[in-house]
């Protein structure tokens, strides 16, 4: 490696070029990973990525959303359609960690006092007579989506291996009051891979603004669901496909990335009676 020090000024005023006694140099050379490129099959075009600057993000899959005591089935919400994505964002994260791809679990994570929380938020979640956000749960289960409770944990069946990131969230995107964006250009992740729920929701929302932000998205469309219905989901797939980036299957990334495994069934089976929360 060459070295190139300034001309500097010494006593005698000479201007000779040397280094101070004893001065250590601060170094702004930042290391660069080798890239890792794979073509992964997607819609409307299949894509090239860099696996050193990717990384997996998934979203809101916690209890009060996913399991039968939570804050949505205590509205009156059929669950169904959210929990049938466990198995498929379980083994892609598996899949992706092995193949040494960051997984980040990006969470509702309010505080008990909602001090950050707008007013037309802590409304939106109401739904009429419903609990809203850091009330307590009707189950006894603590208090709604708060940081650190039972609500906002990840739910059973979806490991969190000590090498991923939880990182919480205070609005429907991910980008806003938090320290996500930090995380990632820290990282030098550039390509996103978005999992979780709701589709049209939460995971929408942060998708767009990482592609506002220049990131490059990828949904993976069976690993994402909705308690919404049929058509909406349709419309943020269109949508992605369109303006923000593209639609892989799990299958298709895990081939990609050196790790495939056996396919599961769809989870994304249409229901005509899913209601809007």
């Amino acid at each position: 490696m060459i070295r190139i020090l300034p001309k500097v000024r010494d006593e005698a005023g000479t201007g000779d070029a040397k280094a101070s006694a004893g001065e250590q140099p601060v170094s702004f050379v930042r290391p660069r990973k080798e890239q890792r490129i794979a073509r992964v099959p997607a819609t409307p075009q299949a894509t090239d990525i860099d696996l050193n600057a990717s990384a997996l993000i998934v979203v809101d899959m916690q209890n009060d959303f996913i399991h039968p005591d939570g804050w949505f089935a205590g509205k009156g919400i059929d669950l169904s359609p959210i929990r049938a994505v466990i198995p498929s964002i379980e083994r892609l994260a598996t899949g992706l960690r092995r193949a040494d791809i960051p997984v980040i679990w990006l969470n509702w994570g309010v505080r008990a006092d909602r001090a950050n929380l707008p007013s037309l938020t802590v409304e939106k979640g109401r739904s009429g007579d419903s609990p809203t956000y850091s009330d307590p749960s009707p189950s006894g289960r603590g208090h709604i989506l708060v940081r650190d409770e039972w609500g906002a944990a990840i739910a059973d069946g979806l490991t969190v291996a000590p090498s991923d990131l939880i990182v919480h969230k205070h609005r429907l995107s991910g980008f806003w009051d938090n320290e996500l964006d930090s995380i990632l250009r820290q990282r030098g992740i550039t390509t996103l891979l978005f999992a979780g729920v709701n589709i049209d929701r939460c995971v929408f929302s942060t998708l767009q603004d990482a592609n506002f932000l220049g990131y490059d998205c990828m949904l993976v469309e069976d690993s994402c669901q909705t308690v919404s219905p049929d058509f909406v989901r349709d419309a943020v797939l269109y949508l992605v496909r369109l303006l923000h980036g593209v639609v892989a299957t799990s299958d298709a990334i895990l081939t990609a990335v050196g790790q495939p495994g056996p396919a599961l069934a769809s989870s994304n089976q249409k229901s005509s009676d899913r209601s809007a929360p």
